[in-house]
């Protein structure tokens, strides 16, 4: 299984036979490499439904006829666009056939707002552990710091944590760096930092703040073999 990351907190997931990215945020996101005409993907993971993660969901998974896998409120959201979907809760996990998908707690927000301005409650924000070909990936979503993260930690076996270090409106550095402690964590990579101005951080500091060989600093687009970790 590889894994790439693309600014913000967009992520790629390849599996054997499954291409999989989690939270497209694409347009307006200056940092990402992806173009969405380019992007090929059989499935959407979402973490919640703020704009900026859910971001070009929609006009990905018309092209390219994916199943978008999200929160419970969120999914019937997207599904009334015409598009496959799998909702989820959190605590609920189920095994695809590319390979299992949990949602956990994340302590955030989560609305849709339309383009006339109208805000769209899409439930409980979420993270998700990603399991495939006996690898475990978490992807933090936006979340605070929250002690449940020791028993994800406990409970799993992660190979790569994303987490978010922008402070204002995730954890920042300091917090994340217990978050990673607490996750155990064979490698864990930031997200959600240098987008826009109320989260500028520096994401050689939080590596820096990591036990050694432990912090992964992915630039954009870079791949990631879990074969490695």
């Amino acid at each position: 299984m590889q894994t790439s990351y693309h600014g913000h907190a967009v992520v790629q997931i390849f599996t054997e036979n499954t291409k999989v990215i989690i939270d497209p945020f694409i347009s307006g996101n200056e940092l990402t490499d992806l173009k969405v005409d380019n992007i090929e993907a059989d499935v959407i993971i979402l973490t919640h439904g703020h704009n900026d993660h859910v971001g070009d969901t929609v006009e990905i998974a018309k092209k390219n006829d994916s199943l978008v896998i999200a929160p419970y409120e969120l999914a019937m959201y997207i599904g009334k666009h015409g598009i496959k979907v799998h909702p989820m809760n959190i605590g609920g996990a189920y095994q695809f056939e590319f390979g299992t998908v949990k949602l956990t707690q994340a302590f955030h927000g989560s609305s849709y707002e339309e383009k006339d301005g109208t805000v769209i409650y899409t439930g409980m924000p979420s993270g998700v552990l990603f399991t495939s070909g006996g690898k475990t990936i978490y992807h933090a979503g936006d979340t605070s710091l929250f002690s449940d993260m020791k028993m994800i930690g406990e409970r799993n076996t992660i190979d790569l944590a994303f987490l978010p270090i922008g402070d204002n409106l995730t954890m920042g550095p300091e917090d994340a760096k217990y978050a990673a402690e607490w996750l155990k964590a064979k490698k864990v990579v930031p997200i959600h930092f240098n987008t826009f101005e109320l989260i500028k951080q520096d994401p050689q500091v939080f590596i820096n703040m990591l036990p050694t060989n432990i912090g992964l600093l992915l630039e954009v687009g870079e791949k990631y073999n879990l074969l490695d970790s």
